[in-house]
């Protein structure tokens, strides 16, 4: 059974870190990725980890100051983020593909988790 559980999630002021967990069961098989939605907005692609670990690819607007990884022993993903500024200011939420490289495409998705809340503050 899948199942994808985000935690980490805060209000951090602009210039902090944050570092958001997505506990993945049932889909080591698959790429996982971060997505985010701001207020109003569509939902974007933030990050995401090929199967093994070996692939990863960002957003422009977070390269350099996030990092994703994946410790598959433990099933769960994660997203470091640094130097966070208020445009980040999302609910973020963790996704499984079973295309196993990585995806970028939101539609390229099997599973989603609920999703927790980050704000910056400025």
């Amino acid at each position: 059974q899948v199942q994808l559980v985000e935690s980490g999630g805060g209000t951090v002021q602009a210039g902090g870190s944050l570092r958001l967990s997505c506990a993945a069961s049932g889909v080591s098989s698959y790429s996982l990725g971060w997505f985010r939605q701001a207020p109003g907005k569509e939902r974007e692609f933030v990050a995401t980890i090929s199967r093994y670990g070996g692939v990863r690819d960002y957003a422009n607007s977070v390269k350099g100051r996030f990092t994703i990884s994946r410790d598959n022993a433990k099933k769960t993903a994660y997203l470091q983020m640094n130097r966070l500024k208020p445009e980040d200011t999302a609910v973020y939420y963790c996704a499984a593909s079973r295309v196993t490289g990585g995806m970028t495409m939101t539609s390229g998705y099997d599973y989603w988790g609920q999703g927790t809340q980050v704000t910056v503050s400025s």
